[in-house]
Formats: structure tokens, C-alpha cells, sequence
């Protein structure tokens, strides 16, 4: 039997399902959310249903098709910026690493980080390597202006790629606008390079001389509340989800203002409008990037905009590809103690290795967490996790499995607890479509053994 429950536990246990895109964590919020009542008199026997679904059914005809917002916890703090834990004095890179993105979790600047460790913008780094966040940064002297290009050459110059290298750092390096890169090497912001890779740094003879990037076009005359925004100047490494993040607007009116979307090309220098007051509402006549209904239910609005929040900052988001997900949940299993056959089916259930994978119920992530069971992560862990970070969403899927399977009475109780709820597990029994959820994820275990 799963062990009761009581205030006086030191490690809590929230009765909640991770949920999965599948099965959004809204319909199970009377189901995987309810606590036993204390001390209540005994109910009237009720026929209890024979699937999750036909439960969803008569919970919607005795209190409606559309949930109540205060059923789902959905908001992330500081208008939907993402958490932005303590900085420490240093970190040690893991796999997967980039100073940007260091920089970037712990809102620090990329060129002081890099300042801070007397690193370039192509400096190799390495898992193990112990880096400083905190300290007093010199700030190099002014560079005077890059010279002018040469006369063209009879062929273009090249650069070869080292590891840690990045199409803007190798621009800025070179002196030459990123979309010239970009040009010349028939490359986009998603093209990946390589170690070894020859790229061209100049247009070479006959090439006609790119055009520098055109600024973006004037974002149209705000009205008078909206007068206090100002500018930004892009920096190297930064990121449209990371500069809403720090200007503490939200990313999807920050793309509005400067006419962007998630997938135009940003370049150092470049000047965006920052708006000075944000709605959460998408425009009028754009299709949301997360639909609002989802098996027939409606979701209310806060849990939908957290969601298209959350994915519009994914999307602009660099985050890893499928299979970098699947290592990232591996190590983090063995890490934590955890199976890593047992994390990655999990992991292939949820979202396919989909960090981008955002649920009408704000599921979020590879791991499909909601914000309040990333809270329960975040207690069960000891630190603040924040689900849109591809380590942390490992970390709080993770947790919660192991978690799981240690307070059930054996591993199937467990898996259905990930899906169904622990204490409506506990209370009702696997649903049918929980048996065969519990089978699926043995099935992909089996194939990650």
C-alpha cells in the first residue's frame, strides 16, 4: 500500500500527475489533485468508472466542460520569465554547456562571464572545467573599429571551426555582419557546424559586397501608455527569449514591437524596440502557437497564455535536439540513482526527446511537467528548477519517477502514478487506459535495456 499521508512528513508528496501530452494534467485535477478527506463521514458506495476518460465525462456534467483556472497552478514567476536561480560563486560544465547558455540561466552577461574566466567567444570548454561567475570583471579597452575589408582577393577567406565555436562569435571575431556568414555559406541560424569546417569570412573575388543587415523596420508609433519602453543593443550570445527574460516583457510582444518572429536572425549590434507595457493575449487574427482545447475540454485562458508563453520561449530558444534529450535524461538518471532504461521510456512517452513540447495544460518540456509539479520537483531536489531549462526538466522528470517508485508498492503502482495520479492510483485503481499507459512504458523500457 502506498504510505499515508501526513503534514508532519519531512519529504511531502503531492498527489499529482506529471501529465503527459497525451493526458493533459488539467483533467486529472480533481482526480490526481484531491486529498483524502479527514475525519468525513462515510460516502454512499459510487460506481466508480471504468476508464480515466469516461471519469473526465461525468466530472464535466456535474461541474462543466470548461475547468476552472484555480483547479491548475499554471503561472510562472515575474511575468512568465523564466526562474532565475541564486548565481553561485563558480559552476562546473557539463556536457552540452555553452558559456552563453551558463550565462543566460543565471542572467549573468555573456561577455563578462567570459571576461571573468579570460575566455574568448572560441575558447574551448570542457566537462569538468570549473568556471567563475562572481567577481570583479576588467573591462578590456575599447577596440577601435574593425579596419575596412581589403580589396578582394582572387578567392574568399576562410575559417577553420574549432570546437566551442559559433557562427556569431566567428562574425564578430572577423568583424563581418552574421547574415554575411550566413550569405556566403549558404547557412541559416539552425545550420549546425562542425570541428574541422571551412567557412568563408569574405565574399571573395567577384562576389559582390554583402549588405550590411538592415535594421529592423520602426516599430509602429505606440500609444502613450507604451511611450516608457526604450531600446536594446544585442550582444553576442544573446537571444530574444533571454533579452524578454531580462527586460521582464514578455517575449511574444517583444517580437511584435520589432516585427521579428522566433525564427529571424538576430546579430550583435542590432537596436530592438522594447515595448514599455505587455499583454499576455495574442494578437488579434494569430493562430496560437498551443491550441486552447485539447479531447474535448477547454482550458481556461491563464493556463493557455502560460503555455503559448512557454512555448513561444522554447521555440526561440537554442535547446537540444532529440537525441542530445536522450543523453541528457541518461546521465541524469544515473546521476540520481535512477534507471536510466526506465527515464528514457518515460522520456519517449512524454514527448518523443521534445524540449520544445509545450501541452494545452502547460505541460513543458521533454519530461512533460507541469509548473506546480516542477515545484514539488524543485523541493524534492533540494534547489529552484526551472522546467524550460533542458537539465532541469530532465532533473524534475527524474525526481518524480524516483520519488515514485520509492513510496509505491511496486514499479507498475509507480508508473501509473506518473500518469494517473499517485493518490488516485492508491484510491481507485489503474483506469484501463492507465494499464495500457503502464504497458507502454515497460515496452520502451525493454528497448532501452
Amino acid at each position: 500500500m502506498t504510505t499515508p499521508r501526513s503534514t508532519k512528513r519531512t519529504m511531502s508528496m503531492p498527489v499529482i500527475a506529471a501529465t503527459t501530452a497525451a493526458l493533459p494534467a488539467v483533467v486529472l485535477s480533481s482526480l490526481a489533485l484531491a486529498q483524502p478527506a479527514t475525519a468525513a463521514p462515510t460516502p454512499a458506495p459510487k460506481k466508480i468508472p471504468a476508464t480515466l476518460a469516461a471519469a473526465i465525462q461525468a466530472q464535466a456534467a456535474q461541474a462543466g466542460t470548461v475547468i476552472p483556472a484555480q483547479a491548475v497552478a499554471s503561472s510562472l514567476p515575474s511575468a512568465l520569465r523564466p526562474m532565475a536561480p541564486s548565481v553561485p560563486d563558480t559552476y562546473k560544465i557539463v556536457r552540452g554547456d555553452t558559456i552563453s547558455a551558463i550565462a543566460n540561466r543565471f542572467d549573468l552577461d555573456t561577455n563578462d562571464v567570459l571576461a571573468l574566466n579570460n575566455l574568448t567567444a572560441t575558447t574551448l570548454i570542457f566537462p569538468g572545467q570549473t568556471i567563475k561567475l562572481t567577481g570583479t570583471v576588467t573591462k578590456a579597452p575599447q577596440q577601435a573599429p574593425a579596419p575596412a575589408p581589403a580589396p578582394a582577393s582572387s578567392a574568399a577567406a576562410t575559417y577553420t571551426v574549432v570546437p566551442g565555436d559559433t557562427l556569431s562569435g566567428i562574425a564578430a571575431k572577423h568583424g563581418v555582419p552574421l547574415s554575411s556568414i550566413f550569405s556566403w555559406n549558404n547557412l541559416s541560424g539552425s545550420s549546425i557546424i562542425y570541428p574541422g569546417q571551412k567557412i568563408k569570412v569574405s565574399g571573395g573575388a567577384g562576389a559582390a559586397a554583402p549588405a550590411a543587415p538592415a535594421a529592423p523596420a520602426p516599430a509602429p508609433a505606440a500609444p502613450a501608455q507604451q511611450a516608457s519602453g526604450g531600446s536594446y543593443t544585442i550582444k553576442a550570445g544573446d537571444t530574444l527569449s533571454a533579452i524578454a527574460s531580462r527586460l521582464g516583457v514578455s517575449l511574444s510582444a517583444l517580437m511584435s514591437a520589432n516585427n521579428v518572429s522566433a525564427t529571424t536572425v538576430i546579430y550583435p549590434g542590432q537596436k530592438l524596440t522594447v515595448p514599455g507595457s505587455t499583454s499576455l493575449q495574442p494578437a488579434s487574427g494569430t493562430t496560437p502557437l498551443v491550441p486552447s482545447t485539447f479531447l474535448g475540454f477547454t482550458y481556461p485562458p491563464a493556463v493557455v497564455n502560460s503555455a503559448n508563453e512557454n512555448k513561444a520561449l522554447l521555440n526561440a530558444s537554442p535547446v537540444p535536439s532529440r537525441a542530445e534529450m536522450k543523453t541528457i535524461v541518461a546521465d541524469t538518471a544515473r546521476r540520481m540513482g535512477v534507471s536510466p532504461s526506465l527515464a528514457l521510456a518515460f522520456a519517449e512517452q512524454e514527448s518523443g526527446f521534445d524540449q520544445r513540447a509545450v501541452s494545452p495544460a502547460n505541460a513543458i518540456g521533454t519530461m512533460q511537467v507541469i509548473p506546480s509539479s516542477g515545484q514539488w520537483a524543485s523541493d524534492l531536489v533540494g534547489r529552484k528548477l526551472n522546467l524550460l531549462d533542458p537539465y532541469d526538466n530532465a532533473t524534475a522528470g527524474v525526481a518524480i519517477i524516483r520519488a515514485l517508485v520509492a513510496t509505491s508498492k511496486d514499479l507498475d503502482t509507480a508508473i501509473a502514478g506518473y500518469y494517473q495520479g499517485q493518490y488516485s492510483v492508491s484510491k481507485y485503481g489503474m483506469y484501463d487506459d492507465t494499464k495500457r499507459y503502464v504497458e507502454s512504458i515497460k515496452a520502451r523500457q525493454r528497448t532501452f535495456s
